[in-house]
């Protein structure tokens, strides 16, 4: 069965393919008063980095760098299922996504800001260095099945990604949380947000601060608290009369999305 959101991409191109005969033949599109479907959006709730450690490290080892490639690199599902090995770069360390694969059939990335090229940090370049021995020469994919095809995205998650979750006592949660969980883990360590716009495929930071904002204070334990050091650092934090030093403390607004609640995305 179809879902909402992939029979609103294959109605889209069906519209198109009307409306352009519409234009060019003078008749009234029949898709003209025919909406979409509603999809549903899915909460963002990434991983912790001790809970990222504890998959990789107890999940079945055959699936230990696919697992490692998509909480480091924030590839979508099929664009990591659909990796060929002509598109990684070892000598430049780079991962080329040019492709997806959808329901076993390769496409176009979701969009223009897809097409990019992912910097590899070490552990995913030892990853894929470590699945190189596996699969190359064998497969075209870099992770594929047992008969040399493409991951099977429902099969891998309800065989793989389900059960370890469930052995390690964790909430279940998609395997797009990678996704999410690599972004939130980027902006906690400092990354600049433009690169990693980048390497998530938006074409601006907007959709990065305003979906993954929220997580980073949990993760970095500096909400308002280094604001407050540059302060003192400068002296502009009090002054020393009587001996006694005065601290002046920031107040830091929560932004509309902290007070509205859990933040929902659609990606």
């Amino acid at each position: 069965m179809l879902s909402n959101r992939r029979i609103n991409r294959i109605v889209n191109l069906l519209r198109q393919v009307i409306n352009e005969a519409a234009d060019r033949y003078d008749f009234r599109t029949p898709f003209q008063n025919i909406k979409q479907l509603k999809v549903k959006r899915t909460d963002v709730d990434p991983f912790t980095l001790e809970e990222v450690k504890l998959i990789l490290e107890k999940v079945r080892h055959d699936f230990r760098s696919y697992y490692t490639v998509r909480f480091f690199t924030g590839m979508r599902t099929g664009e990591v299922d659909g990796l060929k090995w002509k598109y990684v770069d070892f000598e430049k360390r780079l991962i080329l996504i040019r492709e997806t694969i959808v329901m076993g059939e390769v496409e176009y990335t979701k969009n223009d800001s897809s097409q990019r090229d992912i910097q590899m940090s070490q552990v995913v370049y030892d990853a894929l260095k470590a699945q190189e021995k596996i699969t190359l020469g064998k497969s075209a994919y870099v992770f594929c099945t047992r008969n040399l095809n493409a991951l099977d995205n429902k099969n891998v998650t309800n065989r793989v990604w389900y059960p370890i979750l469930r052995h390690l006592d964790m909430q279940t949660r998609r395997a797009y949380q990678t996704r999410h969980t690599a972004a939130t883990l980027w902006l906690a360590s400092g990354e600049n947000p433009e690169w990693i716009a980048r390497q998530m495929g938006h074409t601006t930071t907007e959709m990065l601060f305003r979906v993954y904002s929220r997580f980073v204070p949990n993760i970095t334990r500096q909400d308002g608290s280094a604001f407050e050091r540059l302060l003192m650092q400068s002296g502009a934090s009090g002054n020393k009369a009587n001996g006694e030093t005065a601290v002046a403390t920031a107040t830091v607004r929560p932004t509309p999305e902290k007070e509205q609640g859990k933040e929902t995305h659609r990606d």
